[in-house]
């Protein structure tokens, strides 16, 4: 495939089977590809470890500065390098060997992880280290970013892009049940610094997955300059319509919608008066949802109309970011996070495979790097202009304001022909 050995495959079954086996092979047909199944097993195991310590991060700055404006200054640190150096990463994803580059970036995540564990460890971590740190793990997933996206369809058949990406998904938040859960517990058992070792220690699991992958890297047949390479990317998403409106979309989504996540230990602590097993148990019923939807969108596949599934559900997600600022019992509250993350997921795997679909392998890098700088920058500026504002008034208000917005989006999007509901 292209420039890379095609990952080894499986015809399906031509004999009759059972309904059961039918829908496990429909839902995790990428699970056929050996070095999709190694990727994602190593990858899950970061991801865990990825979220034990984005739970204890959140509460090590809510413990030192009791700010919410702290808060999303470290969310707005970890993504301002994605917004700054995506793009660069993926014209050098598109040059470089795409799994060397991500290698590359494992090894910096994981030295920051445990440079934030000495800290924590010998009594001397201030918040200006734990910005820091967060904006080098940021610059790290600014190159590794596009490296990781554009290296996904090298792994699997084209058909069976849309199932890898809600696989992916699936990793990804099935590690957000469980490293939260295991925060909870090892915060009260061990602390902080248990969470930052575990954290570092993860990255070489993914590490060792990458070294293991039969994919081979070949150059491209001509070469170009940084800026060349720049605008040809820019130059084919401006000429589709379609393609533009799902970046806006997904940007739009993250800045109005990323928010939920940044305040949920805000809500936790000071609304519902829980302790930091409280925001484990929100994060992991807001995981649960994650990974439901993600089901959905590998059970679906690729389908016709997928564009204007993303319209709707995120005019959903708007609605259900209004009801969590209103919601007044924390009970309530678990369920309609299960529900955003349900929702978020199908709009973000459904928008992305979109992307993926309709960009070229020789250009793909750059494709998914302004994607992900439109998707991904969302989530900083959101949360640093949500952080300021909740500083002035309060948090639900905040949100509950977002929320109205994002729906006032979904219905621009359903009234005006820009392409994506075509697709």
């Amino acid at each position: 495939m292209g420039d890379t050995l095609r990952a080894e495959s499986a015809d399906p079954e031509t004999v009759p089977q059972p309904a059961t086996q039918r829908f496990l092979r429909r839902v995790a047909a990428a699970f056929l590809y050996r070095d999709f199944r190694t990727l994602w097993i190593g990858s899950l195991t970061s991801t865990i470890g990825t979220w034990m310590q984005n739970i204890a991060q959140n509460w090590l700055i809510l413990s030192m500065t009791g700010s919410a404006f702290y808060l999303g200054l470290d969310a707005f640190l970890q993504q301002l390098p994605i917004m700054l150096f995506t793009l660069i990463g993926g014209v050098v994803a598109d040059r470089r060997d795409r799994r060397l580059m991500l290698m590359t970036s494992q090894y910096i995540q994981m030295a920051s992880a445990l440079t934030l564990a000495g800290l924590v460890f010998f009594h001397v971590v201030q918040v200006w280290h734990v910005l820091t740190l967060s904006f080098i793990t940021g610059l790290a997933q600014s190159f590794g970013g596009p490296a990781n996206q554009s290296l996904l369809p090298s792994l699997v058949d084209k058909r069976d892009l849309p199932n890898a990406i809600a696989l992916n998904s699936i990793q990804f938040n099935l590690a957000r049940i469980v490293g939260p859960l295991l925060a909870g517990l090892a915060l009260a058992a061990y602390g902080m610094v248990f969470c930052f070792t575990a954290n570092g220690l993860s990255f070489l699991v993914v590490i060792v997955a990458l070294m293991l992958l039969h994919v081979k890297h070949v150059p491209p047949t001509t070469p170009q300059r940084m800026r060349e390479g720049l605008h040809d990317g820019f130059h084919y998403v401006r000429h589709r319509s379609g393609l533009i409106a799902v970046i806006v979309i997904a940007s739009a989504t993250t800045f109005l919608g990323y928010p939920l996540m940044t305040f949920l230990p805000i809500f936790a602590q000071r609304i519902f008066h829980e302790a930091v097993g409280g925001y484990s148990v929100m994060m992991a019923f807001s995981g649960a949802g994650s990974v439901c939807g993600a089901l959905l969108v590998a059970w679906l596949g690729q389908y016709r109309r997928m564009g204007l599934t993303v319209i709707g559900v995120v005019g959903l997600f708007g609605l259900l970011i209004v009801a969590f600022a209103l919601s007044p019992a924390v009970w309530l509250s678990y369920a309609i996070l299960f529900c955003t993350g349900a929702g978020m997921m199908v709009a973000f795997s459904t928008a992305t495979s979109l992307v993926q679909l309709m960009a070229p392998n020789e250009i793909r890098g750059r494709v998914l790097s302004i994607y992900m700088v439109a998707f991904r920058g969302g989530m900083p500026l959101g949360s640093l202009a949500a952080g300021y504002f909740a500083s002035l008034t309060s948090a639900p208000l905040v949100l509950g304001v977002n929320g109205v917005l994002l729906v006032c989006v979904s219905l621009y999007f359903l009234s005006r022909d820009h392409g994506i509901k075509a697709l």
